[in-house]
């Protein structure tokens, strides 16, 4: 029973990457020929309605979308891993409330920002749109700085929202005074399993 994860790199697909290599879950890896920031082959509409990696075909065929809904999936398909808190506790709950906000509030206004074309049918509004999502991006990032309970989101324990967040802190390509976040994605960097897969997508950023 194998995964099939979509992805190009420095996407967003790295996160996905790093949580089923955390979990030790067989899959094979399809990078596609695209750059960020450009829409994918109308081809891969058939795989992907909205043509967006990351896109997880479980191995029951199952096509899944949207990257916090694949975290929290893949969390709770192997509890062993300790890939995120146990559900039914209150530290799950943080956990789907960080990784849903993350979601909501700081990777949609990446996409505002690197798609603003998406988001306004006028051209004159494109830069607003732009300069409007980096200043959410980092309203979003003081929120999460505040909420870092220790060395990781939760405490002492790394999870995929932490993974998560410091791929999106790394995105934020503005000056913030966040120095949980900063050092919490210091971390994820130098984590063992996270670390190469980091550098293959990012490089030393």
């Amino acid at each position: 029973m194998t995964y099939r994860l979509y992805n190009r790199p420095g996407s967003g697909g790295f996160v996905v990457e790093a949580a089923l290599t955390l979990a030790e879950a067989p899959f094979e890896l399809v990078e596609l020929d695209s750059k960020p920031n450009t829409l994918l082959p109308e081809s891969f509409r058939a795989t992907n309605p909205w043509r967006q990696v990351p896109t997880l075909i479980l191995p029951d065929g199952t096509t899944m979308t949207e990257t916090a809904a694949i975290l929290i999936h893949l969390a709770a398909c192997f509890p062993e891993k300790n890939l995120g808190p146990i559900p039914g506790t209150s530290q799950h709950g943080k956990f789907l409330r960080w990784a849903v906000f993350a979601n909501v509030n700081i990777y949609e206004a990446i996409l505002r920002r690197g798609y603003s074309s998406r988001f306004t049918d006028d051209p004159a509004a494109q830069e607003a749109t732009r300069t409007a999502a980096v200043r959410r991006m980092a309203e979003a990032c003081a929120v999460l700085e505040d909420a870092v309970e220790g060395p990781f989101l939760l405490g002492e324990e790394m999870n995929l929202a932490d993974v998560y967040f410091a791929m999106l802190f790394l995105w934020l390509r503005t000056e913030i005074d966040a120095p949980r976040l900063t050092a919490l994605g210091q971390r994820v960097r130098q984590h063992p399993v996270v670390g190469p897969i980091w550098r293959r997508h990012f490089g030393d950023r």
